[in-house]
C-alpha cells in the first residue's frame, strides 16, 4: 500500500513540477524573470526524478534495500539540483525586486551553493551504502540550510517591502520545506515513519510553484486587458 500511495503521490508531484515549469516559460511571453522561474521549475522537477522515480520503482518491486545504487545515485543528483533550484530563486528574485546590483550577496550566495555542491561530491557521503555516515549528511546540509536561510530572509524582507502580495509567503513555503526536511536527515534511519514528512516538504515545494505561477497569470492577464482596452 505504501508504494501505490507514493507513486501516486510522487507521480503527481513531477507531473506537476513540469507542467507548472512549462506553462510559466511559456505564457510569460517572454519576459526574462518567467523564463527563469520556469527554468527553475523544471530543474526541481527533473532533479527530483533521479530520486522519486527509483524509488517508485523499488517500493512497488524488491523493496529500497535491493536498488541503494539507483536511489544513492538519485539522491546525489537531487541533492544538487536542489542547490541549483535556490541559486535560480535568489536569481528571480533580483529581477522581480529589481535588487541586481549586491555583488556581497551574490558570492555569498554562490559561495554556499560551491560549498554545499562540493560536499555532497566528497566520497566519505557513501551515497551508494545503505550504511552512510549520519555525520556527512550534517555538513552537506550545513550550507544548504544557511542559502535557505538567506533566500527566506530575502522574500521576507522584500514581500514585504513591496506589499507583493504574490510572494508574501514565499518565506514561508522556504521555512516549512526545511523544517520537513531536517528531521528527515537526522532521525529518518533511526525511525523510519520520520521519512513521511518528505510528503509536506513536498507539498511546500508544490506551493513556491504556484505561487510564480499565478504571478504570471495575473502579469499576463493584466496586459492582455491592457490590450483589448486600446
Amino acid at each position: 500500500m505504501q508504494g501505490i500511495m507514493e507513486a501516486i503521490f510522487e507521480t503527481a508531484y513531477l507531473i506537476c513540477a513540469v507542467t507548472l515549469g512549462v506553462l510559466i516559460a511559456v505564457r510569460g511571453r517572454a519576459r526574462r524573470k518567467y523564463i527563469l522561474f520556469g527554468v527553475m521549475a523544471l530543474v526541481l522537477g527533473f532533479g527530483d526524478a533521479f530520486h522519486l522515480i527509483p524509488r517508485i520503482i523499488a517500493l512497488n518491486s524488491d523493496g529500497l534495500d535491493n536498488h541503494a545504487r539507483s536511489l544513492g545515485i538519485g539522491k546525489l543528483i537531487t541533492s544538487i539540483t536542489m542547490t541549483v533550484f535556490y541559486v535560480l530563486l535568489y536569481h528571480f528574485w533580483q529581477i522581480h525586486y529589481g535588487r541586481r546590483n549586491n555583488a556581497a550577496l551574490t558570492v555569498s550566495i554562490y559561495a554556499l551553493a560551491a560549498a554545499r555542491i562540493g560536499l555532497c561530491l566528497f566520497p566519505q557521503n557513501m551515497w551508494l551504502s545503505l550504511d552512510a555516515p549520519l555525520s556527512w549528511g550534517i555538513y552537506r546540509n550545513i550550507p544548504f540550510l544557511l542559502l535557505g536561510g538567506v533566500l527566506k530572509y530575502l522574500f521576507f524582507s522584500e514581500a514585504r517591502r513591496a506589499r507583493d502580495k504574490s510572494f508574501r509567503f514565499m518565506w514561508l513555503a522556504i521555512v516549512l520545506s526545511f523544517l520537513f526536511y531536517i528531521p528527515v536527515v537526522l532521525f529518518a534511519d533511526q525511525v523510519p515513519m520520520i521519512g513521511m514528512l518528505m510528503l509536506p516538504k513536498t507539498l511546500a515545494y508544490v506551493w513556491m510553484l504556484v505561487m510564480g505561477y499565478l504571478d504570471m497569470k495575473k502579469s499576463t492577464d493584466r496586459k492582455t486587458e491592457k490590450i483589448s482596452g486600446k
